[in-house]
């Protein structure tokens, strides 16, 4: 039998990467091309991106993988797609990208760069009242995203949206999560994805508590009133009656569209398969590994096992077969992968961005770039040597003894879990009147100390409700970072798994989505059958979970294990920095009250 394929894609922050893998998990080809975000100058907390961009990189990308393979398109059977959770807007009666950049909407649809500006960034945090107004609400149905409601969610921008644009364009207004727009785009059918809508869209899948899926009272009680009124049709409908709701992997539609064959360079009618958010891609390419000494793995396993995405941002996942309610922790969600398991996720909103911020910022930045060039390395390679040499030279008993006195706390963008609170800051106690390239160095290693240390904070929150997390399996840029892998697991006291491929991860895990959707699509054909209700999607869903586990499984390939090493000094010290992160927490919240107190106003 001649070999099989499937592309899985990928839209994170920053660029659009295809792979083509193999039906064993190899992957043969990728290509990845870098997306453009639109920030404002006199706005920071505006984040824009180009759906029409995105896609144009998609499908060079999937071109790219074709030809350099040299893998006939009739071989490649499926295809998978993730993406950030952003918000992309269309009208629903011309099918075209509406501008979401403020003051824009009573002018024709400004282009820059030739796009349209369509899409809210999950970083974009335009949405920070209406996302206290609703959780102000207090609605029972915020216990589903942790009680409180964030504003890098769907809801609130969709909010914002309405008490900025025209009401006579916002009606027009058709909202995807990127993961369903993707879908929508290489299908033209507009069934939405249970992970998208659960886990973004404050959707709470029937049968939970009462809820009929979209609640009417929610969204009448938080100024969404106008989805009520039309059966909810710019959301994607109402399961079973103007709408279709899909779990992860199944087949969506017809598959490729005609015109989007032509464009990815694949055959119309390719299997296409329900999408996930980005994060959630990676615990399905991850989580199925392997780990040292083990032949075999379960989805029992996988309850035990944390799934840490972690790029610009970190998400952490796990996977439960009971509802877990962790306070400030996003879920618990159903059915967001597999039917009738719920998923928690945490997340830090900066971390390799924060790296970075941490680094350029400083006053040494230029000449820490200038010696890696001239060494012919990258600056966090050279900052990691750095870090080794000041160990040997100060005669340290271990790394983490360079910043006993420096503490840093990461939220410059305001913290998603465990505490759900958008004013939270950044600080850095410790300065010195040191410009020099070892300062810079040990901010570095500070801030990563500080990463590790918020990852144990929300495990803890985690398992604190019931989850019982014992390992985390990383995945995404930042497993290239040897001393904050290694923090993590010291700080954590757990085994880090890193992966097989540590830029693959996230795209192996759409791969499988296609492989899955793949051998759906066939078993459906052979029967006659479609998924053409909500009833039939759903009777289909549970024998998914199986084909999409054993997809995962048959595509895993086991990584490497980073077991905590720290002497019994050094875990003291992590230990007493541990509570000195804790009580940095509390002294912010008690120094932003006061001053809201002097000032006479509403402290958050």
């Amino acid at each position: 039998m001649a070999t099989q394929y499937y592309i899985g894609v990928d839209v994170g922050t920053g660029s659009a990467r295809a792979a083509l893998v193999s039906s064993t998990g190899d992957i043969v080809a990728e290509s990845t091309y870098a997306t453009t975000t639109w920030r404002d100058d006199r706005d920071k907390d505006i984040f824009e991106q180009s759906s029409g961009q995105i896609w144009n990189c998609i499908a060079t990308a999937c071109k790219d993988v074709l030809r350099d393979s040299k893998v006939d398109p009739a071989s490649v059977k499926g295809i998978g797609f993730d993406a950030t959770c952003s918000l992309v807007v269309e009208d629903i009666e011309t099918r075209q990208p509406v501008c979401v950049t403020p003051g824009s909407y009573d002018k024709p649809a400004q282009q820059k760069d030739g796009f349209v500006q369509d899409i809210c960034l999950w970083a974009d945090h335009r949405a920070s009242k209406e996302a206290k107004q609703i959780n102000a609400t207090k609605s029972k149905w915020l216990k589903y995203v942790g009680d409180t409601i964030s504003l890098e969610m769907e809801v609130p921008k969709m909010l914002w949206l309405k008490n900025n644009m025209p009401a006579s364009l916002f009606s027009r207004c058709m909202f995807f999560d990127l993961p369903d727009w993707l879908t929508y785009r290489a299908t033209d059918d507009l069934a939405r994805s249970n992970c998208s809508l659960a886990c973004k869209c404050s959707y709470v899948p029937p049968g939970v508590e009462g809820s009929k899926g979209w609640n009417d009272e929610f969204f009448e009680q938080i100024g969404l009133g106008d989805f009520v009124k039309n059966d909810f049709i710019q959301v994607g409908g109402i399961p079973g009656k103007n709408g279709l709701i899909l779990t992860a992997g199944q087949p969506v539609g017809a598959g490729l569209s005609k015109k989007a064959a032509e464009e990815l360079g694949l055959l119309e009618g390719t299997a296409v398969g329900s999408a996930v958010i980005d994060a959630y891609a990676g615990w399905i390419g991850t989580v199925a590994a392997p780990m040292e000494g083990q032949k075999t793995t379960t989805l029992d396993d996988a309850q035990h096992r944390l799934a840490a995405v972690a790029g610009t941002s970190t998400c952490h996942l796990i996977a439960s077969p009971s509802s877990r309610k962790v306070t400030s922790v996003w879920g618990p969600y159903l059915h967001a992968i597999f039917p009738g398991y719920w998923m928690n996720e945490g997340g830090q909103s900066s971390t390799g961005q924060l790296l970075d911020f941490m680094v350029d910022t400083h006053p040494a930045a230029d000449k820490l770039k200038q010696m890696a060039a001239e060494r012919g390395t990258n600056h966090f390679a050279l900052l990691t040597e750095l870090l080794e040499q000041m160990v040997v030279d100060k005669k340290a008993p271990f790394m983490s003894y360079l910043t006993r006195d420096m503490h840093v706390y990461p939220d410059l963008h305001g913290n998603r879990s465990p505490l759900a609170d958008v004013d939270m800051r950044g600080m850095l106690i410790g300065m010195q009147l040191d410009k020099t390239v070892g300062d810079l160095a040990l901010r570095y290693y500070a801030t990563g100390e500080a990463i590790a240390l918020q990852t144990r904070q929300i495990i803890d929150e985690m398992n604190k409700a019931g989850h019982k997390i014992e390992s985390i399996f990383m995945s995404g840029g930042l497993v290239k970072n040897r001393f904050l892998m290694s923090l993590i697991s010291d700080i954590c006291n757990m085994p880090v798994q890193l992966p097989y491929s540590h830029s693959a991860s996230v795209v192996l895990g759409s791969a499988m989505l296609g492989a899955a959707a793949a051998e759906e699509a066939d078993r459906l054909a052979s029967q006659g059958e479609k998924l053409e209700s909500q009833k039939a999607a759903e009777t289909s869903s549970y024998g998914m979970k199986e084909r999409l586990w054993d997809a995962m499984i048959r595509m895993s390939r086991p990584g490497t294990t980073v077991h905590p090493s720290a002497s019994p000094e050094e875990l003291k010290l992590l230990e007493a920095k541990y509570k000195i992160f804790r009580d940095m927490i509390d002294v912010q919240r008690r120094w932003r009250k006061e001053v809201r107190e002097a000032l006479d106003e509403e402290a958050h």
